[in-house]
């Protein structure tokens, strides 16, 4: 049974984080409650709702950025006191404004996640977690991985709070104290947390950046998975949960909020099995999500904050009245004006404002003395990695109207098509060998597009820098630049464990580096690794191969690294970038190697179905057009074999296919092409002369001709 809720949007404020607008506890059964929404203005507002006018309750003055927000009060008592954190300074709020706690934790970094439970004040800054108990140092701990977010439990089941981190290494960490409990392994970079009954209990939701969703039953000494949702349809990223008995079955809904702008929610109708209940995609991402009551008396709804500032309702409030036949509703011309003539009296305030500011600013403009000021926007950027078709998302979202998008890279790369992407792209010419300019491609964004996701796949081996020029419809025109880095193993991603019973290539560095300096080189060779050094003599890191599959170790420490993979690629790489990094900072290396030729066939063998798949791909596209000419002569194609006739039913298909991964094909052929010029450069043999027999057995492919020839060489 699909939910039916009816859109409302209830006011606008500044750019809101994550995890910044709050319900206040109702003061009856089913009766309305207050909204409290804080934005990068450092701006707090609380409205409710009067006669479907959202009226201001209290509203502070601006100030720095408010990164997160969070209820608390004394236990036992409602949860109405608003607590937000600005910087290193946490401050507190009555429900009617009054400022009664001004904190500051004294952290060197700004605090990015925070729990209030009674007295005790939980905030976590990039790597640090701090718990302060009545405003006085009681735990620290230093994680291993950016912390995402926090939560603290507690139930009669435990004998004490416990916090848990969200770490961007795929775990979480349950703690005791200042001490590391146990850590949970989650099936991506967990993004936020949400305890599942905010009266107390022992299970956890969690979403994670690929947009997957988990509910985690933890304990003092042990966690234990309930259940898990992956994400099939490639939605966006989880920005923000909650849990709510919005069906009003008695059983609380999963809702949820995604950074591409999805709103869902999954319910339990048999079983513990979450299924899909209601999907509503608005323009920008949803950093807050809360279910409540907020339009009208005994109307559950589920209210959204997003990026730009709308706070937005979903609510179960039927927008037209339900007549049975032969009823008549009747209704003065008072009433239905009334929401009209209130529109049209907002929109010729707000025409006025705009042009006088028109004016103003033509006037200051044609001053001698005036000064120009360049119009400041926000952007909120991702660059991540898509494990699924190992390509990067880039998603760039402005406050305002993008006009249109400028790319360039120093490193070749493929951009890929993205389905929800209206803007129209060109390319210009690019001069690679001078400028090293490999890709220059512009965005022309349709008008009101605020948001702009793009897939990008690199090759690896070759690094640089991917640059976004973003320029808004706003006057005078400005543009922002934002950059990233493609890294040497750029389609690597960090796994909890690999296959130990593969062959494996072993690379092992000894030198006079610190534990720091080899780290920094690790950092620059490989994505998801934390740019602080880890405590501790010595790490230990898996990565997997999002490509391909193959995988890689790395264990280093103060003056050795040693490095396996199943791929002698990887090793190639890994060692020549290390040492150009040793040498830049003067350092002699001692590089030995260990090759194992059992691991050429193995990674040829894991290319094979890849490659067999994209041959038979290309071949059947090149068919359509000569299968479709046949058909229009033949008027039918009944008279062709199945295997044809199944590609002309299917071309479309195909060719979106062929379409959507451009290259595909050229880039196995470059891996396998790499991959024999490596296997022979640790011989000390340069065999490029016989690349064109290589590629001569790869165009007759046959999995056998090709070990044979790799055997041979």
């Amino acid at each position: 049974m699909e939910i039916n809720l009816n859109r409302v949007d209830y006011i606008q404020v500044g750019v809101t984080s994550q995890k910044t607008m709050r319900l206040l506890p109702a003061l009856g059964k089913k009766t309305t409650q207050k909204v409290a929404v804080a934005d990068n203005d450092g701006i707090l507002t609380c409205f409710g709702m009067k006669k479907s006018e959202a009226v201001p309750v209290f509203k502070t003055l601006p100030g720095q950025k408010i990164s997160r927000m969070d209820l608390g009060g004394a236990a036992g008592t409602p949860q109405e006191k608003i607590f937000v954190c600005s910087g290193s300074q946490v401050r507190g709020f009555t429900k009617k404004g009054k400022q009664f706690l001004t904190f500051d934790a004294n952290l060197t970094e700004s605090i990015n996640a925070m729990h209030v439970s009674g007295a005790d004040l939980f905030v976590c800054a990039s790597y640090i977690y701090n718990h302060y108990c009545d405003c006085k140092d009681q735990d620290y701990f230093l994680s291993g991985d950016k912390i995402n977010d926090i939560v603290c439990l507690s139930s009669e089941n435990l004998s004490r709070p416990v916090p848990v981190l969200a770490c961007q290494d795929r775990v979480l960490r349950v703690l005791q104290g200042s001490e590391l409990a146990y850590e949970v392994e989650v099936p991506g970079p967990p993004s936020v947390l949400e305890r599942y009954n905010k009266d107390g209990g022992e299970d956890i939701l969690y979403g994670t950046t690929d947009g997957k969703i988990g509910l985690i039953h933890i304990g003092e000494g042990s966690a234990a998975t309930k259940w898990e949702i992956d994400n099939d349809k490639k939605k966006g990223g989880i920005l923000c949960l909650d849990a709510y008995d919005i069906t009003g079955d008695g059983v609380r809904d999963v809702l949820v909020g995604r950074d591409d702008g999805t709103v869902t929610v999954y319910s339990f109708d048999s079983g513990n099995e979450p299924a899909l209940r209601f999907e509503l995609a608005l323009s920008e991402s949803v950093t807050s999500i809360q279910g409540g009551c907020v339009g009208k008396e005994s109307y559950d709804e589920i209210l959204t904050a997003t990026y730009t500032g709308w706070v937005t309702g979903l609510t179960t409030e039927p927008q037209k009245a339900e007549v049975g036949a032969g009823d008549e509703v009747r209704m003065s011309k008072e009433v239905q004006s009334k929401p009209i003539f209130h529109r049209r009296a907002e929109l010729e305030q707000l025409q006025v404002k705009v042009q006088l500011g028109r004016e103003q600013y033509q006037q200051t403009s044609l001053s001698k003395t005036a000064v120009s000021v360049v119009p400041a926007f926000s952007i909120n950027d991702k660059f991540t990695l898509c494990q699924d078709d190992a390509s990067y998302s880039l998603t760039l979202e402005v406050q305002t109207a993008i006009d249109n998008l400028l790319l360039q890279s120093d490193v070749p790369i493929d951009l890929l098509d993205v389905d929800n992407n209206s803007a129209v792209v060109s390319f210009s010419e690019c001069d690679s060998e001078p400028n090293g300019n490999f890709l220059l491609a512009t965005y022309r964004c349709q008008a009101n597009t605020t948001r702009l996701e793009l897939k990008v796949r690199s090759i690896e081996g070759q690094y640089g820098t991917l640059q976004a020029y973003v320029t808004h419809r706003l006057q005078p025109k400005t543009c922002q630049v934002r950059q990233y880095h493609i890294k040497p193993l750029s389609l690597h991603q960090r796994t909890h464990s690999i296959d130990q019973d593969r062959p494996m290539n072993r690379l092992s560095l000894v030198g006079q580096f610190s534990f720091a300096e080899i780290h920094s080189w690790v950092v620059f060779c490989l994505p998801e690794v934390p740019e602080k050094t880890p405590a501790g003599e010595s790490v230990t890191f898996y990565f997997l191969n999002t490509f391909l599959g193959t995988q890689l170790h790395a264990t280093y420490s103060k003056g050795e690294g040693h490095f396996k993979s199943d791929n002698i690629s990887t090793i190639s790489i890994l060692s020549d970038v290390l040492s150009k990094e040793a040498t830049k900072r003067k350092i002699n290396l001692n590089i030995s190697y260990d090759i194992n030729d059992d691991s050429v066939s193995h990674t040829l063998k894991m290319i094979h179905p890849k490659l067999e798949y994209q041959l038979v791909l290309a071949r059947k596209v090149q068919l359509i057009d000569a299968l479709k000419e046949l058909e229009l002569h033949e008027g039918n194609a009944d008279f062709l074999i199945a295997e044809y006739r199944s590609i002309l039913d299917e071309s479309a298909s195909l060719l979106e296919e062929y379409k959507r991964q451009p290259a595909h094909l050229e880039r196995l052929y470059g891996m396998i092409t790499d991959l024999f010029i490596d296997k022979f450069k640790f011989k000390g043999q340069n065999v490029k002369a016989r690349v064109s027999s290589l590629l001569e057995i790869l165009d007759g492919y046959d999995l056998n001709s090709l070990l044979d020839f790799f055997r041979e060489a």
